[in-house]
C-alpha cells in the first residue's frame, strides 16, 4: 500500500521520499485538492496525511479529501511544525492502531460465528435426542436420528473450550 501526502509545502518530494524509507511504504504527494482527488481516484491508500494549513484555507476541499479517501487512514498533521520524524512516527502508529482494531473485529466476529454455531448444534443435539423418544418411529428412521445424534453430540464436543 502507500501513503498520499497532501501540502502545497515545497520540497514536499524531499519529505516524501525521506518517509518512504523511513515507513517502508511507498510515498506520494499531491499538491493541493484536485491532485489529492485525482490521486484518490487512480490508487487506493493506506493512509492520507493532510497539511492543516490545506485544511485551514479550503475546509470544503478537505471534506472531499476525506470522503473520497475510502479505508485510508485519514490524518491532518501540521507540516510547519512537523519534521518528517514525527509525521512517520505518526503513519506508525495509525497503521498499528489500523491493524490492531482489525485484529480485534476479526477476533469479535469469530467468536460471534462461534456462538451461532454452537446455539445451533446444541439445538440439533436437543431435537434429535427428543426425536429418539418418539417410540412411534420406524427403526431406519431412529438409526438415522442416532447417527444425526452422534454427529451433532462430536461436533459440540470439538466446538466445547478446551480445559
Amino acid at each position: 500500500m502507500k501513503a498520499l501526502i497532501v501540502t502545497g509545502m515545497e520540497g514536499a518530494q524531499g519529505c516524501a521520499a525521506a518517509l518512504t524509507k523511513l515507513v517502508a511504504m511507498e510515498c506520494e504527494v499531491a499538491q493541493g485538492r484536485r491532485a489529492a482527488l485525482s490521486a484518490l481516484k487512480r490508487n487506493q491508500y493506506a493512509t492520507v496525511v493532510v497539511d492543516e494549513n490545506i485544511v485551514d484555507s479550503d475546509p470544503s476541499g478537505s471534506e472531499l479529501i476525506w470522503e473520497n479517501a475510502g479505508l485510508a487512514i485519514p490524518l491532518q498533521v501540521n507540516f510547519a511544525l512537523s519534521g518528517t520524524e514525527r509525521l512517520a512516527r505518526e503513519i506508525r502508529m495509525a497503521l498499528n492502531r489500523r491493524e490492531r482494531e482489525r485484529a480485534l473485529a476479526h477476533e469479535a466476529a469469530a467468536a460471534a460465528i462461534g456462538v451461532e454455531i454452537k446455539s445451533t448444534v446444541a439445538g440439533l443435539v436437543l431435537h434429535t435426542q427428543l426425536a429418539l423418544q418418539d417410540r412411534t418411529a420406524p427403526a431406519p428412521l431412529a438409526e438415522k436420528l442416532r447417527v444425526v445424534a452422534d454427529l451433532a453430540n462430536t461436533l459440540r464436543n470439538q466446538l466445547a473450550p478446551a480445559p
